[in-house]
Protein backbone atom coordinates (compact mmCIF):
# COMPACT_ATOMS: atom_id res chain seq x y z
CA UNK A 1 0.00 0.00 0.00
CA UNK A 2 2.87 2.35 0.78
CA UNK A 3 4.09 2.21 -2.82
CA UNK A 4 0.61 2.80 -4.25
CA UNK A 5 -0.01 5.75 -1.93
CA UNK A 6 3.42 7.23 -2.61
CA UNK A 7 2.96 7.16 -6.37
CA UNK A 8 -0.67 8.34 -6.13
CA UNK A 9 -1.57 6.79 -9.48
CA UNK A 10 -2.62 3.38 -10.81
CA UNK A 11 0.35 0.99 -10.78
CA UNK A 12 1.13 -2.45 -12.16
CA UNK A 13 2.42 -5.42 -10.20
CA UNK A 14 5.65 -5.14 -12.23
CA UNK A 15 6.20 -1.52 -11.11
CA UNK A 16 5.73 -2.42 -7.46
CA UNK A 17 7.94 -5.48 -7.87
CA UNK A 18 10.78 -3.48 -9.42
CA UNK A 19 10.56 -0.90 -6.64
CA UNK A 20 10.59 -3.54 -3.91
CA UNK A 21 13.49 -5.40 -5.53
CA UNK A 22 15.70 -2.36 -4.95
CA UNK A 23 15.48 -3.23 -1.23
CA UNK A 24 15.19 -7.03 -1.21
CA UNK A 25 14.66 -10.10 -3.33
CA UNK A 26 10.98 -10.83 -3.86
CA UNK A 27 9.02 -12.89 -6.37
CA UNK A 28 6.53 -11.46 -8.87
CA UNK A 29 3.90 -13.95 -7.69
CA UNK A 30 4.29 -12.76 -4.08
CA UNK A 31 3.65 -9.13 -5.04
CA UNK A 32 0.76 -10.17 -7.29
CA UNK A 33 -0.82 -12.25 -4.50
CA UNK A 34 -0.49 -9.45 -1.92
CA UNK A 35 -1.95 -6.87 -4.29
CA UNK A 36 -4.85 -9.15 -5.19
CA UNK A 37 -5.47 -9.86 -1.49
CA UNK A 38 -5.58 -6.09 -0.87
CA UNK A 39 -8.08 -5.82 -3.72
CA UNK A 40 -10.24 -8.57 -2.23
CA UNK A 41 -10.15 -6.77 1.14
CA UNK A 42 -11.35 -3.58 -0.56
CA UNK A 43 -8.16 -1.52 -0.22
CA UNK A 44 -7.23 -1.62 -3.91
CA UNK A 45 -9.25 -1.67 -7.14
CA UNK A 46 -7.93 -2.82 -10.47
CA UNK A 47 -8.53 -2.06 -14.11
CA UNK A 48 -7.42 -4.31 -16.95
CA UNK A 49 -4.75 -2.94 -19.25
CA UNK A 50 -3.79 -5.40 -21.97
CA UNK A 51 -2.65 -8.59 -20.27
CA UNK A 52 -1.99 -6.85 -16.96
CA UNK A 53 -3.92 -4.90 -14.34
CA UNK A 54 -3.35 -1.46 -12.93
CA UNK A 55 -4.13 -1.17 -9.22
CA UNK A 56 -5.06 1.98 -7.35
CA UNK A 57 -5.87 2.78 -3.74
CA UNK A 58 -9.54 2.94 -2.84
CA UNK A 59 -8.86 5.37 0.00
CA UNK A 60 -6.14 7.62 1.29
CA UNK A 61 -3.45 6.55 3.70
CA UNK A 62 -5.10 8.75 6.36
CA UNK A 63 -8.45 6.97 5.92
CA UNK A 64 -6.69 3.61 6.09
CA UNK A 65 -4.92 4.61 9.32
CA UNK A 66 -8.21 5.84 10.79
CA UNK A 67 -9.89 2.53 9.95
CA UNK A 68 -7.09 0.61 11.65
CA UNK A 69 -7.33 2.79 14.76
CA UNK A 70 -11.11 2.37 14.83
CA UNK A 71 -10.77 -1.39 14.41
CA UNK A 72 -8.33 -1.61 17.32
CA UNK A 73 -10.41 0.65 19.54
CA UNK A 74 -13.65 -1.19 18.71
CA UNK A 75 -12.06 -4.54 19.58
CA UNK A 76 -11.34 -3.41 23.15
CA UNK A 77 -13.52 -4.65 25.97
CA UNK A 78 -13.02 -1.22 27.57
CA UNK A 79 -12.88 1.44 24.83
CA UNK A 80 -12.53 4.34 27.29
CA UNK A 81 -9.49 2.74 28.95
CA UNK A 82 -8.00 1.96 25.53
CA UNK A 83 -8.31 5.61 24.54
CA UNK A 84 -6.78 6.79 27.82
CA UNK A 85 -3.85 4.42 27.31
CA UNK A 86 -3.49 5.50 23.67
CA UNK A 87 -3.49 9.20 24.56
CA UNK A 88 -0.98 8.47 27.33
CA UNK A 89 1.45 7.10 24.74
CA UNK A 90 1.36 10.30 22.67
CA UNK A 91 4.29 12.65 22.38
CA UNK A 92 3.68 16.37 23.01
CA UNK A 93 3.73 16.89 19.23
CA UNK A 94 1.06 14.21 18.74
CA UNK A 95 -1.09 15.82 21.44
CA UNK A 96 -0.86 19.12 19.51
CA UNK A 97 -1.95 17.29 16.34
CA UNK A 98 -4.86 15.73 18.26
CA UNK A 99 -5.98 19.16 19.49
CA UNK A 100 -5.82 20.52 15.93
CA UNK A 101 -7.82 17.55 14.67
CA UNK A 102 -10.50 18.06 17.34
CA UNK A 103 -10.81 21.72 16.28
CA UNK A 104 -11.29 20.63 12.65
CA UNK A 105 -13.94 18.09 13.66
CA UNK A 106 -15.79 20.73 15.69
CA UNK A 107 -15.60 23.20 12.79
CA UNK A 108 -17.33 20.56 10.66
CA UNK A 109 -20.24 20.62 13.09
CA UNK A 110 -19.52 17.48 15.08
CA UNK A 111 -20.00 18.23 18.77
CA UNK A 112 -17.73 16.41 21.18
CA UNK A 113 -19.28 17.76 24.36
CA UNK A 114 -19.44 15.69 27.51
CA UNK A 115 -22.98 14.91 28.71
CA UNK A 116 -22.71 17.47 31.53
CA UNK A 117 -21.59 20.24 29.18
CA UNK A 118 -24.55 19.66 26.87
CA UNK A 119 -27.05 20.01 29.69
CA UNK A 120 -25.72 23.31 31.02
CA UNK A 121 -27.01 26.62 29.70
CA UNK A 122 -24.58 28.67 27.60
CA UNK A 123 -22.21 30.90 29.55
CA UNK A 124 -21.76 28.58 32.51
Amino acid sequence: MTRVWRWNRPVTVREVLEDLQEERSIAYTTVMTVMDNLRLKGWLRRVGEGRAYRYEAVSTRAAYSAALMNEGWSASDNPAAALVDFFGMMSPEQVDVLRDALRVVQLRGVHLDTPGERDEPPGR
